[in-house]
């Protein structure tokens, strides 16, 4: 399956020169989104993850079902305030300012193997203040899986190469 075909692309939102990668199209279509799923499954299941992370919203879209498939529990990003327990955070930069992102302080063990999911993998920046917070409460990070990697925006390299990264569409 051409999984490309699925995503719709919306030119000049949310501001005029991006093409914005749409994947509620995609969502819609029960198969195909059964099979981006099990195509990111395989992945992860090399990766011996006993628990998958995902910064939300559409981390959750992606790594929710991902954490069903695998038998793991999810753990859930979200922005500061968001969550009702004690949490750790983290802040990132935005094109205008700075942002956080928080989880539950028990949210991960210590040692624990953590696979990271999210829809798409852009600048990195939201995803290494994930990759962040996972450190912070001791995780170990084995892996993260994206639906949608935009390479000329060069996010692996905040990341970093000792990480191994999956992505089922490239653009």
């Amino acid at each position: 399956m051409d999984f490309k075909e699925k995503i719709r692309v919306i030119p000049d939102y949310p501001q005029e020169g991006v093409r914005f990668k749409d994947i509620t199209t995609l969502l819609q279509d029960g198969p195909a989104y059964k099979a981006v799923i099990e195509k990111m499954a395989v992945f992860a299941r090399e990766k011996n993850a006993d628990i998958v992370v995902g910064p939300e919203a559409r981390g959750f879209v992606i790594g929710c079902p991902l954490a069903v498939d695998l038998g793991l529990g999810f753990a859930p990003v979200r922005k500061k305030g968001k969550l009702p327990y004690e949490t750790i955070q983290a802040e990132y930069s935005l094109e205008y300012g700075s942002d956080a992102l928080a989880m539950h302080k028990d949210a991960i063990k210590p040692g624990q193997r953590v696979l990271i999911a999210d829809d798409l993998l852009a600048t990195g920046g939201t995803i290494k203040t994930t990759m962040d917070l996972v450190k912070q409460l001791g995780g170990e990070i084995v892996g993260l899986a994206f639906l949608i990697e935009l390479t000329y925006l060069n996010g692996r390299e905040k990341i970093g190469e000792e990480y191994d990264v999956f992505t089922l569409i490239q653009y």
